[in-house]
């Protein structure tokens, strides 16, 4: 019985590690130089911000699906999109200056992290088909030294942590 039970066990926890492989897996980035990001993606881009200047590009799997995350540039201006492999944006994100941030969102994160200074706001945007919609913000702040970005609601009454806290490089 005892014997069963060991190989009912071992199997489980071997079944166990190899799911969480593969998950890991699915959610891996690689690193794309900007030059070598395929047409549909450079299509979609020039379409949406002509002329801009992508700063970083990772390839993922997300949710079974290649999606292309960018960091780019345009008119002085920094933006974050997520691309399906066959062109369709996804998201975009938009940094948003200091002076723009919308009152709620400010205090709600003071609220939640009071000690903390606000280092950069990005809204985060829907998109479908040639429509964007604004869906949230991402805030990343400092606090003790270390960054962390946390996920507002565009009225400000949600503030939730987003990922493991960064250190300060």
């Amino acid at each position: 019985m005892r014997g069963i039970m060991f190989w009912l066990c071992t199997s489980a926890v071997i079944g166990l590690v190899m799911l969480a492989t593969g998950a890991s897996a699915d959610e891996k980035a690689e690193k794309i130089a900007p030059d070598k990001l395929p047409q549909k993606i450079k299509d979609a881009l020039n379409v949406r911000f002509p002329g801009a200047k992508v700063t970083s590009a990772e390839k993922e799997k997300e949710k079974g699906e290649i999606v292309y995350d960018l960091e780019l540039t345009h008119e002085g201006r920094k933006y974050e999109m997520d691309i399906k492999e066959d062109g369709t944006i996804v998201e975009i994100e938009k940094e948003i200056a200091a002076k723009d941030v919308p009152e709620a969102i400010t205090k709600a994160v003071k609220r939640k992290y009071p000690t903390a200074t606000i280092k950069e706001v990005m809204e985060v945007n829907k998109v479908t088909g040639k429509e964007e919609k604004p869906d949230h913000y991402e805030v990343t702040i400092e606090t003790d030294g270390k960054k962390k970005e946390v996920v507002v609601s565009l009225d400000g009454k949600k503030v939730n942590g987003k990922g493991e806290e960064k250190k300060e490089k």
